[in-house]
């Protein structure tokens, strides 16, 4: 999943639209966010779970998604045991069908030493999530936090996302501005999704309006998606303007993918509902074993594909072409049960949508 548009981070769910998942999802939907980040773990120990032992996230995930607004898991990771750490990182995103993973790596990994132990954990990290997507949260400014191991975290991840917190001061795009110039003498450049203070710490508070002026800063250095900390705070009545500025900031529409990019993007997800929605109901999906017809058969074998024949696998296109009422593309595979290096499909596209699907793959183990 790629990242647009503008975000908010939940630290407690409870704390927000009273932790109903249905009031949450309807207003970030009315906020026109495009993704929500929710703690999901801290340290080796999953958060949102309530005092009895029921975990909080899924149903709002599931809310989130009908309202396709991506829901992103954030990790507060201290490095003290990062195995284990990682261990509750792979099996939290991948049990709530995640579209996405934040480490949020800060003061414990400002010392010097600490390369090897984010090595371990992004490396156990990566081996559990495949090519998922995964980002960094940290320090805005990395050359004031040097013993930082910003290479080792970025070399892991596929998006930078810098607090750039301008607390005790009233300057969040000369901030993020110096943020971004300074990121880019670091290896290797990720982009940026920065986020932005929408809360009070020490009697100091931003502005509506430098959460405005942060926003449009963003889109002049061209991008994708900013964020912000965090929801518990900004929909408290005494808060409410810094809600607003960001539900009220008019973030250009990211142009809509090909649906040769959406559906291989898609598998990813391993939801057959999320996968049959870019079908056509009287759909035709062909193998060299079979042709079936209709969202029912089709979901149905998504499903025997990634719980039997291909399970966890991440899916990558390799290339595509066409236009009009066809597309082609190449894909490859990598799961636990074997590999595909050979994918090759071929669609046919009614109203937006797939009407025809022929599809080419050999599993090897």
């Amino acid at each position: 999943m790629s990242l647009s548009g503008k975000g908010f981070y939940i630290w407690q769910i409870p704390h927000c639209e009273g932790g109903d998942p249905t009031l949450i999802a309807a207003r970030a939907a009315s906020a026109g966010l495009t993704h929500v980040l929710i703690k999901i773990a801290d340290a080796g120990n999953a958060f949102n779970i309530d005092k009895n032992g029921r975990d909080l996230i899924p149903p709002v995930v599931a809310a989130l998604h009908s309202r396709g607004i991506q829901a992103w898991g954030w990790h507060y990771v201290y490095g003290y045991d990062p195995v284990a750490e990682a261990r509750v990182a792979v099996q939290r995103t991948s049990a709530l069908q995640l579209d996405g993973y934040v480490i949020d790596a800060e003061a414990e990994y400002q010392y010097s030493g600490r390369a090897a132990v984010a090595k371990t954990f992004c490396q156990q990290l990566r081996a559990g999530l495949g090519g998922f997507p995964i980002a960094i949260s940290s320090y805005r400014f990395p050359a004031y936090h040097t013993a930082f191991p910003w290479s080792v975290f970025l070399e892991y991840s596929d998006y930078n996302c810098p607090q750039v917190y301008w607390e005790q001061s009233h300057n969040g795009a000369d901030q993020l501005k110096l943020c971004y110039d300074q990121f880019q003498k670091f290896s290797p450049i990720r982009p940026i999704i920065p986020t932005g203070p929408a809360y009070s710490n020490a009697g100091w508070r931003p502005a509506a309006s430098e959460l405005t002026a942060f926003m449009q800063k963003a889109l002049e250095l061209n991008m994708n998606a900013v964020q912000f900390f965090s929801w518990d705070y900004s929909t408290q009545p005494s808060y409410l303007d810094l809600w607003n500025a960001v539900a009220n900031f008019p973030w250009p529409a990211a142009p809509t993918a090909d649906i040769v990019l959406r559906l291989p993007t898609t598998w990813n997800t391993h939801d057959p509902n999320r996968i049959i929605a870019l079908y056509q109901d009287n759909a035709a999906h062909v193998t060299s074993a079979s042709t079936i017809v209709g969202a029912n058969a089709i979901s149905g074998w998504y499903s025997d594909l990634f719980t039997n024949r291909l399970p966890g696998a991440v899916f990558q296109v390799t290339g595509y072409s066409g236009s009009g009422n066809s597309r082609h593309f190449s894909w490859t595979a990598t799961s636990s049960a074997g590999s595909v290096r050979d994918g090759n499909d071929t669609l046919g596209i009614r109203d937006g949508k797939v009407q025809y699907h022929y599809t080419y793959f050999t599993i090897t183990k």
